[in-house]
């Protein structure tokens, strides 16, 4: 069993890590922190150097608080939902940890696509978190 989280290095992103490190402790599971892009033009050696730095950040600070975990940086070609999902299934998920960003009020009334498929096509419980004002 384990908790999975899709991780981008923004306030969304941060807010769903701190989520789903709390679950993971609450739960006594393995946490895994996917981080999950296309890949192709808009991805470059330094876009992916600087992922690579981050992913880094969030193992030493997981390894810090003692947080069982495995930090996985997906790059091929999926959309990070299938990502997500794929991963959930084969690390036999319990629950997903999804970020949401702040929407305008016309904005709210169509749900971002990953965010969306997640929701439908998982096969466990999904934790949508926003990020704080603080964040």
């Amino acid at each position: 069993m384990s908790v999975i989280v899709g991780y981008i290095p923004t306030r969304e992103g941060r807010a769903a890590l701190t989520a789903a490190r709390s679950e993971a402790l609450l739960r006594k599971t393995k946490l895994v922190v996917v981080n999950s892009q296309r890949g192709g033009r808009d991805f470059d050696a330094h876009q992916a150097q600087l992922f690579e730095e981050e992913l880094r950040r969030v193992q030493r600070d997981l390894d810090e608080a003692g947080v069982p975990h495995e930090v996985r940086q997906l790059v091929r070609g999926n959309e990070p939902a299938e990502d997500l999902i794929e991963v959930a299934e084969q690390s036999d998920g319990e629950l997903i940890v999804i970020g949401l960003r702040r929407r305008t009020p016309i904005g709210k009334l169509i749900l971002g696509s990953n965010a969306q498929r997640i929701l439908l096509d998982a096969v466990c419980p999904v934790l949508a978190v926003k990020a704080g004002e603080d964040d």
